[in-house]
């Protein structure tokens, strides 16, 4: 779920850079990609990939 939060991110990043969009030093497209990067860093740490059950087996 991260990793598809992350290529969003990515994507709207892409769009502000590409359409040489003016906004605020908040959502600059630097700011952006750096939070999808962190975001993909959550995802391949395993953060957010849901419940792990560890049942006993007989």
């Amino acid at each position: 779920m991260l990793g598809i939060v992350a290529a969003v991110l990515f994507f709207i990043s892409f769009l502000i850079n590409a359409a040489d969009i003016s906004t605020n030093d908040v959502f600059s497209s630097t700011n952006v990609m750096l939070i999808g990067l962190a975001l993909l860093a959550l995802h391949v740490a395993g953060v957010g990939s849901g419940w792990n059950t560890r049942g006993r087996r007989r």
